[in-house]
């Protein structure tokens, strides 16, 4: 697998005051999880024809244990609501959203090309230490701020 850290400006969460409660639910309405076989060990319930088996060189998500597509849409859905999102233009959409589960893994989801608002999205492995802690980090934070 390839090695994935690096400085990637476009890859930092947004600033919690870009990311109000209101944005945010505009965002959940307009924004929607569909995952990609191509990061898939086990496709589950995600519905890809014919089965899919991850490229070498991509981090798959359920490398731990199988996710089903209600539980990735979830996490996809408290990322959000978290603001756990990259910066994005105005009337834009992020590239990035980031959430953790319950076992503290982090996942990244990702816009996919040529899409309007479609994500697909993967675990940050051992290759992705920094974003990971930095992530799980900021998680931890805004979920103290906003419970």
């Amino acid at each position: 697998m390839r090695k994935r850290e690096g400085n990637r400006p476009d890859r930092r969460i947004a600033s919690m005051d870009v990311t109000t409660n209101e944005v945010m639910e505009r965002l959940k309405a307009r924004l929607d999880y569909v995952g990609s076989g191509i990061h898939k060990l086990r496709p589950g319930d995600y519905g890809f024809v014919p089965s899919h088996n991850p490229r070498p060189t991509k981090s798959v998500c359920d490398a731990l244990r199988s996710i089903p597509l209600d539980e990735a849409k979830a996490l996809f859905e408290s990322g959000i609501g978290l603001g756990m999102v990259s910066s994005f233009p105005e009337n834009g959409v992020p590239k990035y959203i980031w959430a953790v589960d319950c076992d503290n893994e982090v996942y990244e989801a990702k816009t996919k090309p040529d899409t309007d608002g479609q994500y697909h999205g993967y675990r940050l492995g051992d290759d992705d230490r920094i974003m990971r802690r930095y992530v799980l980090d900021e998680w931890q934070r805004r979920c103290k701020i906003r419970s």
